[in-house]
């Protein structure tokens, strides 16, 4: 078409014209957004297996993700070994005093109760108190005792990594949230980055169906601008890594520029809800090396039973052999062992503002390098980012498609 015609043409359909930036900012904001809700959502696959059917990427892919999360978290930001030796035992007898002294009376009772009710009964009122007294004597020593040698020997009781990756695991939903929360400005700025790209490719597109009429060009540029978009804008979220540019002008990835943000927001939500003193009191108590702490206590519970056997020496040689004697001791240890969950509560206050596991990962983020800094966010994206510039395209090329059909009928 020569100029006048394309002008002419122009003059009589420029509403359909006007449109058509318009469309193609629509396009790019929608496909974004799009994008970015499939990352996350369903968090189960809701369809029909193998094929047809979506899962979120985050958490289709939660272990992995929290795999790379927790690597990350041991490697460069936290070291299990540092923070637990910042509990101090004292202190943490203080806060356990009336818990400990009250399951170290009923342990004392039930066991021998049940293992020597007859020697129990014949006790009189006084020597009875006075054992149970001896016992609660000793107590917080004992504990002490146990609390220097755990903190010392974190990784015997405690696997940091097995904890934290089950955490992020059985809730899918909080590695969705630790995502989503960290780098909500990047969300943002991906969804509206799609306006101003899609403007300017709907420009383009304007003058290509204005000189071509061709048919193909709507579903084409639709298809361009979803993948071009999402392609963009995920890559000025990660580079450059470092400042470029030359006087006022410079610029550096959003994620990059965002540091002492991401710090603040990344350490708050693994202090809150990920690197708990709950979620460390389960893990030792129930996971894979739980066994370790049982042995320490059931060895401090029958070591402090034969320090206070001599007590009631005479009456025990008399009544007790040594097979019932083991027998008590082993009864005792897991008695102890069943209150440990309900008494170490009454520490988790104390604990959490020792450990001070938020501003440890704030420091310590400060200290990356821009690579490692990358790498709380990027697994997100990196494996999977090409699914989603792929439905971004398919998008536009509907949408696309779609503006032919309004435009020829």
């Amino acid at each position: 078409m020569d100029a006048p015609a394309v002008l002419a043409d122009i003059g009589e359909h420029w509403h359909v014209y006007a449109t058509m930036p318009l469309i193609a900012a629509l396009i790019g904001y929608l496909t974004k957004r799009v994008a970015i809700e499939m990352m996350f959502r369903p968090l189960e696959f809701t369809g029909i297996r193998p094929f047809l059917g979506w899962q979120g990427v985050i958490p289709a892919n939660s272990r992995r993700m929290a795999t790379t999360a927790v690597d990350l978290l041991t490697r460069n930001l936290v070291d299990p070994q540092e923070i637990f030796a910042r509990l101090d035992p004292e202190e943490m007898v203080k806060e356990l005093e009336a818990p400990l002294l009250k399951a170290v009376e009923d342990v004392t009772r039930e066991v021998m109760e049940t293992h020597q009710p007859r020697l129990w009964e014949l006790l009189p009122a006084r020597a009875q108190r006075l054992l149970v007294d001896q016992v609660r004597a000793q107590a917080p020593e004992v504990v002490k005792r146990l609390l220097r040698e755990v903190s010392t020997n974190i990784d015997d009781v405690l696997d940091v990594n097995d904890m934290l990756i089950n955490a992020m695991v059985r809730d899918k939903s909080l590695t969705c949230r630790l995502i989503r929360e960290v780098a909500a400005p990047e969300f943002k700025f991906i969804a509206r980055s799609g306006i101003w790209f899609g403007f300017v490719i709907g420009l383009v597109q304007f003058v290509a169906w204005a000189l071509t009429k061709e048919p193909l060009i709507m579903p084409i540029f639709g298809f361009v601008t979803g993948f071009v978009t999402d392609w963009l804008a995920l890559k000025m979220i990660f580079y450059p890594r470092e400042p470029r540019g030359f006087g006022f002008f410079r610029w550096q990835g959003m994620f990059q520029k965002r540091r002492q943000e991401v710090a603040a927001d990344y350490g708050a939500l693994i202090a809150d809800e990920v690197l708990t003193v709950r979620n460390v009191m389960e893990a030792v108590l129930t996971g894979p090396r739980a066994d370790k702490l049982f042995a320490l206590v059931t060895r401090e519970v029958q070591r402090t039973i034969d320090a206070q056997a001599s007590i009631a020496k005479p009456l025990v040689a008399l009544t007790m052999g040594g097979k019932q004697y083991q027998e008590m001791k082993r009864a005792a240890a897991e008695k102890a062992i069943a209150y440990l969950p309900e008494t170490v509560k009454h520490v988790e206050s104390y604990a959490t503002g020792a450990l001070d596991v938020r501003n440890t990962i704030v420091d310590k983020m400060q200290q990356l390098t821009p690579l490692e800094f990358e790498g709380i966010l990027r697994p997100a994206f990196k494996q999977d980012e090409w699914k989603l510039i792929a439905v971004g395209a398919v998008i536009g090329g509907l949408v696309g498609e779609l503006q032919v059909l309004l435009l020829l009928h």
